[in-house]
């Protein structure tokens, strides 16, 4: 008999996958899919209940996070697990230019192709969500050879990775779990990157560094505004902050805020209801 797993469909407001995430991986499961308008949870662990997942979401929705969630849990009978989440994740093509890959698709680049190769433990990270294509596709128009690149919330270092392989000649990525450490790490090594690509597990003040040509941040609305400061004091003037992870409902509020501290919008761009925001610091 085919051993079970269990299922859980998570819909949030606003359905902001890093931070679902943050909390969840926290917990006994196997691995998180992003869907169109949900997440899927898989786990073993038959203690995992839906009232298990609640009560992690009723943190996030305790600090504003989210704003309401729903939660479906489903059993269901494996053929092969990892077979199955294997074909679901596919090649996906971000910009004319630049691709993503997982380790076990086989593809071969077009030239003057940039292919980046990723181990999609988790969904988000990987290229799929909106906000990542659209970080991607800023960073494809900003990054000059030889920049000094900062990623705040770096995640699975995606976007570090882009930027190392689009010449950034020095890239920091940081965040503040242990997951990404781990994975940033093994993804930097993957792409050939760890001699430019530095991940660090820290908070933004813990960066020491400072006048870098770019700052990258794809994380929620009420972090960017609480790490605004910090960031002008790290990027040069001239130089260039891509701000997303953000929902059409935040551009005036994060425009007002940056705009206040001395920056110039010179960019904005929309997929679904997600938006990313360039700015220059003037």
């Amino acid at each position: 008999m085919n051993k079970s797993y269990k299922e859980f469909l998570i819909t949030a407001e606003p359905l902001n996958i890093e931070i679902l995430s943050s909390v969840l991986w926290e917990l006994n499961i196997d691995g998180i899919s992003e869907e169109i308008n949900c997440i899927k949870v898989f786990t073993h662990d038959q203690s995992i209940t839906e009232s298990i997942i609640n009560d992690a979401l009723e943190q996030l929705k305790k600090y504003n996070l989210i704003r309401n969630y729903e939660v479906q849990e489903n059993v269901l009978y494996e053929k092969n697990w990892n077979e199955e989440w294997e074909k679901s994740r596919e090649v996906i093509h971000i910009t004319e230019r630049i691709v993503i890959k997982p380790t076990f698709k086989q593809y071969e680049p077009k030239q003057n192709e940039i292919v980046i190769t990723l181990d999609p433990k988790m969904s988000f990270g990987t290229g799929e969500h909106p906000t990542t294509k659209i970080c991607i596709s800023f960073l494809e128009k900003y990054v000059k050879p030889g920049m000094k690149v900062l990623d705040v919330g770096s995640g699975t270092a995606i976007l570090s990775i882009v930027a190392a392989k689009l010449g950034a000649s020095k890239v920091i990525a940081f965040d503040i779990d242990e997951w990404s450490l781990a994975n940033g790490a093994e993804n930097i090594k993957l792409n050939q990157v760890d001699n430019i690509v530095e991940v660090r597990m820290c908070e933004l003040n813990n960066i020491e560094e400072d006048n870098f040509d770019l700052i990258v941040a794809n994380i929620q609305r009420n972090i960017l505004i609480e790490l605004a400061d910090g960031i002008k004091s790290r990027v040069k003037s001239g130089g260039i902050i891509i701000l997303s992870g953000l929902l059409e409902s935040d551009e005036e509020e994060i425009i007002n805020k940056y705009c206040s501290l001395g920056f110039n919008k010179i960019n904005f761009m929309k997929i679904s209801e997600w938006i990313g925001i360039a700015f220059t610091k003037l």
